[in-house]
């Protein structure tokens, strides 16, 4: 039993040194501006390369299970690690907005996804007791690594220049994953697998899930919860400067700040919604952020306004991407995790790739912001309803058994 507390300990460490690594991609605004003086790109393409990134990250996770029953959990980090690390530094030499996309959108956000999927799945099947709280701590971490790294780069990038900041950040990335890939060890989970739902009653596979209405709307749910998160934290510093009037160090803070309350959003409704309910949680992020997108569109901001909308939009996107893989385990069961949560989590992707387009065809931040505070409504009435697939067939059957038992006992 000692043996394997210190196990799980040591899983805990990998994996956090793997997200703190991991998470360092949310540091990408700072690089828009600088990659755009170099070599005399548009802003706007520059941030692209962000969302192109986040849908990479997102659409590589469904190849993730598959890769880690092939070569294993820890080759598969170690493999992620460098791959992303290498991206980074040849990003350093790419003198075209292709290859950046190519490099720093596409390797790297395939390489982010890849570990990120199978690190978060790991540790929540060898904490299942605590799901909520375990999946705070692992992402909490990933939040993390955008506020370390909000320094580190920042720091490169005006001291050595923006080519530079890429090739360290790769390579001090790269360290921290592969380092991590040493601690953690592979969870093995067999048969059907309890959750802390009533309703999970099996564990479902890809093609099962697929067959549920439950399984789509959670997608609505999460695409909508990440266009606003990752529309915010791609941009936060060009919104800062264009809509709120901040100077470019004030600006720059707001990185930081996201980075700050989308960690402890991570953690504060990880833990909570073990008590109050997974969707409780991702309801009340979803109406909050709803209201704080209003704000930002529709009130003349100053500095103390813009912050407080930044932090509370970064606190619940943290907590809706800690809620989710929770989620889909309690809905659809654990042992084929990867395989169903990479379905779902392609919100993630396209929401971040959406942000980007809507943006140019609605005009720019304020009409996007009006347009997301529309859809987080939208989301906000369809947490409040859903319910896992089943409960109510199972509910229904439990009063027909009781009835009739009451009925013949009479």
């Amino acid at each position: 039993m000692k043996e394997s507390k210190i196990n799980r300990i040591s899983i805990i460490v990998g994996t956090i040194l793997v997200m703190l690594g991991l998470g360092t991609i949310y540091t990408w605004s700072l690089y828009n501006q600088p990659l755009a003086d170099l070599y005399g790109w548009n802003v706007s393409a520059v941030s692209t390369t962000f969302s192109i990134m986040s849908f990479a990250l997102a659409f590589s996770t469904l190849f993730s299970g598959k890769i880690q029953e092939k070569i294993g959990l820890r080759r598969l980090i170690a493999i992620s690690g460098i791959t992303l690390g290498a991206g980074l530094m040849i990003s350093s030499q790419a003198t075209s907005i292709a290859l950046l996309y190519i490099f720093a959108g596409v390797v790297v956000g395939a390489a982010n996804g890849v570990a990120y999927m199978t690190t978060l799945s790991n540790i929540i099947k060898w904490f299942p007791e605590k799901k909520g709280l375990i999946s705070g701590i692992a992402i909490g971490a990933y939040g993390s690594g955008s506020l370390v790294f909000k320094y580190i780069n920042s720091f490169i990038i005006e001291s050595a220049g923006v080519k530079a900041g890429f090739f360290y950040w790769g390579l001090i990335a790269l360290i921290m994953i592969v380092a991590g890939s040493l601690l953690v060890k592979e969870a093995k989970v067999s048969g059907n697998t309890k959750t802390a739902t009533a309703a999970m009653q099996r564990d479902y596979s890809l093609k099962e899930m697929l067959k549920t209405k439950e399984a789509y709307l959670l997608f609505v749910i999460l695409f909508t919860a990440c266009m606003s998160g990752l529309y915010l934290i791609g941009s936060v510093k060009d919104i800062g400067v264009s809509m709120a009037g901040l100077d470019i160090t004030s600006a720059a803070n707001a990185v930081a700040l996201v980075a700050i309350f989308n960690t402890l959003g991570r953690i504060i409704l990880g833990a909570l919604s073990d008590k109050v309910g997974r969707l409780n949680v991702v309801a009340g992020a979803l109406l909050v952020t709803a209201i704080a997108v209003i704000v930002l569109s529709t009130v003349e901001l100053n500095y103390g306004i813009f912050f407080v909308c930044v932090a509370t939009i970064a606190f619940s996107f943290g907590g809706n991407i800690t809620v989710f893989p929770t989620i889909v385990a309690e809905f659809f069961g654990l042992k084929n995790q990867n395989q169903n949560y990479g379905i779902v989590y392609q919100g993630f992707g396209l929401g971040g790739l959406s942000a980007s387009f809507i943006s140019v065809i609605l005009g720019g931040f304020q009409p996007t912001f009006k347009f997301i505070a529309v859809l987080c409504f939208i989301s906000f009435i369809i947490s409040m309803t859903l319910k896992a697939p089943g409960l109510k067939t199972k509910n229904k059957k439990n009063w027909t058994m009781e009835s009739y038992q009451e009925k013949h006992a009479n």
